[in-house]
């Protein structure tokens, strides 16, 4: 974390969005935000002076997906509870319609009556932890894309048949919310084949950080081969 710059992106004087992964609510490897990652971050920012009150640690649903069964089936509550940070699912926080200054490329079309985001992202610095893995929509998965399932609610599979453009959408909605951004992505074991779910578990045993979404994907998808 300190390596990649993470003390001098983020700033301790500031409320922090963890924005988690998950992608099913199975433990698989892998496939969401691992327990280890979660609890690495964690100490790594408490360490560093950040105040675990001012945490929050987040995640949606999807039509597959529940954010509080999978907090607990993935073990991510009792780390959670020993760093004192609370998990808030975005299904339990107020949305609202938000106008972006930039004009976007694809979501406008997919949503006319506006694009809802959660309200307590607004203005808050924001950290991405999702894992090294290949997508059936992305063909690999990271930063960019665990934006994806915070940004939009649970009906945000409309937009996966453009989802290249979303997610350069997602990567300008970003840059308005949020002061800071910040990405470790767990590549300790990755995962390949049919992700993001039923995938082969791989060794690598590195870590990714960076506060460039598009730079820490772009490598974590050449170390997958691509």
């Amino acid at each position: 974390m300190e390596a990649a710059g993470l003390f001098d992106t983020l700033h301790r004087d500031q409320d922090l969005i963890v924005k988690l992964n998950l992608s099913w609510s199975l433990y698989y490897p892998a496939c969401s935000t691992e327990p280890w990652q979660l609890e690495g971050t964690l100490r790594g920012l408490i360490d560093g002076g950040f105040d675990p009150k001012r945490i929050l640690a987040v995640e949606n649903k999807t039509v597959v997906t529940d954010p509080r069964k999978g907090a607990r089936l993935i073990r991510w509550l009792p780390v959670l509870e020993k760093y004192g940070v609370k998990f808030q699912p975005l299904t339990e926080v107020e949305w609202e319609v938000h106008k972006f200054e930039h004009d976007l490329i694809r979501l406008p079309e997919i949503f006319p009556q506006g694009i809802e985001i959660p309200k307590l992202y607004i203005g808050k610095q924001i950290l991405h932890l999702p894992t090294m893995k290949t997508h059936g929509h992305t063909t690999t998965t990271g930063a960019v894309k665990n934006a994806f399932g915070g940004l939009l609610k649970e009906v945000r599979h409309y937009a996966h048949k453009h989802i290249h453009e979303v997610l350069v959408d997602l990567l300008m909605m970003e840059a308005e919310l949020h002061p800071a951004r910040f990405a470790l992505i767990d590549g300790t074991v990755c995962g390949d084949g049919a992700g993001p779910r039923t995938m082969v578990p791989v060794e690598k045993g590195y870590i990714l950080g960076g506060s460039d979404s598009v730079a820490v994907d772009t490598i974590g998808a050449k170390m997958m081969g691509f």
